[in-house]
């Protein structure tokens, strides 16, 4: 029985999908069988009160049949029901989308949906409302994989917008949206036209967000939704006016976000946006305030983990005690002995050259060479340490020339243990030879071929020539 009863109504469905359908707006009013059309609405209507579309695919196959029936004689008999009322085009939509979504032949799917298109039209020539009709139409339309995004569907929707403006169902917006990116992405549509669409959807959306208290949620949702689906293309339709009006008040809502400055700025100067502009020069100006900030704190939190970053950066900014401070953390951290003795020198070297801390620089890098075997430079420092102080550690030639001497053994040695300085201290070897004690106060000393001992803070001893 249950097989006879589907196949019985398979037929029943069949046959009303491919009767033609009246259009026209007669009403129960002055009909004959005014009765009849009432009691088919009473009855069909008790079925399908309070029901959505996915209520009525679960219905019983019985109970939708005789519901469909009697839609279909109250809808012949009247299409317009009382001529108040639009309910027999509506209800129609209804039962035929619930056999649309049900049904998995396509030939079965294209007439419902066309019979769906039918209704709309018809109600729109019987009860007017073109705008909001077109716009659920439309919608409809949008989401049916006959229709899908053809320019038939888009030209629906855009007759809806220009026909309701600030009264556009919100449905309509995503649609609409996204048949526009697609259309000017495949080169359909000029810049010019998708620009205008955008802007009159935006202020049919922020009208409606400002005067329709009911549905403003729904109206917020939609132009967050909107503005996304048009940022694949804003960059391309829009110029650094609109960027501005978008973009300002959210940077006046937020005036301390370094993101969100950060973001506004560089999208206005890539939109073209003139910097000698007050906001402009405003943004720019915070942006580095800000950028600033957030770099010390991060510069700060790393200089914690690299101490020897730190301790260049203040010496590069003339502050060398504190520099010499961060080298020594920095030494004491390390454990690859060739690091450490950089470290050892750079201390050296700030304490001879910025400070002029000799006794203490020769110190380092003396400790640098421990460190470090076969390293030459910490040896040529203490050589430009002693050429350097050679004036001011005697009152006479021989002293002076007896400092000179020690540069002299500290290049020899330096070259000695590190081929890579040999050139470099047989220069400076070179420069300052002419400066040792001559071969007279050598002799009128006694000390030809013997020691002495450097005065000043040097200290070393040397050898003097054996004449």
């Amino acid at each position: 029985m249950k097989i006879l009863r589907n196949l019985i109504l398979a037929g029943l469905l069949a046959g009303i999908v491919n009767a033609p359908l009246f259009g026209q707006c007669e009403n129960w009013n002055n009909s004959p069988k005014k009765e009849d059309a009432e009691n088919a609405h009473v009855n069909y209507r008790q079925y399908l009160k309070g029901k959505e579309v996915a209520d009525l695919e679960k219905m019983e196959e019985e109970n939708f049949k005789v519901a469909f029936a009697e839609w279909q004689k109250a809808y012949t008999l009247a299409p317009a029901a009382d001529g108040q009322r639009a309910s027999h085009y509506q209800d129609g939509r209804t039962l035929y989308r619930a056999m649309y979504n049900k049904a998995t032949d396509a030939a079965k799917r294209k007439e419902y949906a066309d019979v769906i298109m039918r209704l709309y039209d018809e109600q729109i020539k019987c009860y007017k409302n073109e705008g909001y009709l077109l716009g659920r139409k439309g919608y409809d339309m949008f989401y049916m994989e006959e229709y899908g995004r053809t320019q038939a569907t888009f030209d629906v929707l855009k007759r809806s917008l220009d026909l309701s403006g600030n009264n556009s169902e919100y449905i309509v917006f995503d649609p609409i949206s996204e048949m526009v990116v697609q259309k000017y992405q495949a080169g359909e549509m000029s810049k010019d036209e998708a620009r205008n669409i955008n802007i009159r959807l935006m202020e049919v959306l922020d009208h409606n967000i400002a005067n329709n208290a009911r549905l403003k949620t729904y109206y917020e949702t939609m132009k967050a939704r909107t503005e996304i689906t048009f940022s694949a293309i804003e960059d391309e339709i829009f110029d650094c006016a609109y960027f501005k009006g978008k973009l300002v008040p959210k940077y006046r809502e937020n005036p301390e976000d370094h993101e969100v400055i950060k973001y506004i700025y560089n999208k206005l100067r890539q939109q073209g946006c003139d910097e000698n502009e007050e906001i402009m020069v405003e943004l720019k100006a915070k942006y580095g305030t800000i950028a600033s900030a957030i770099n010390d704190s991060l510069r700060q939190s790393y200089y914690v983990d690299n101490p020897a970053v730190h301790a260049k950066d203040l010496y590069d900014s003339g502050e060398y005690s504190k520099a010499i401070e961060k080298y020594r953390e920095a030494a004491e951290k390390e454990t690859d002995s060739s690091k450490k003795a950089e470290y050892y020198l750079a201390i050296a070297s700030i304490q001879f050259r910025k400070l002029s801390q000799y006794s203490a620089a020769r110190d380092y890098a003396l400790r640098a060479a421990r460190t470090r075997s076969g390293w030459g430079q910490p040896y040529m420092l203490i050589g430009d340490m002693y050429a350097t102080t050679a004036r001011t550690c005697g009152n006479d030639g021989y002293t002076r020339g007896l400092a000179v001497l020690a540069a002299i053994d500290k290049y020899a040695q330096a070259r000695n243990v590190d081929s890579g300085v040999a050139d470099e201290a047989g220069r400076r070897i070179g420069r300052i030879s002419g400066a040792k004690p001559t071969g007279e106060d050598v002799h009128l000393r006694g000390k030809a071929g013997k020691t002495d001992v450097v005065p000043c803070w040097i200290g070393e001893t040397v050898r003097l020539p054996n004449l």
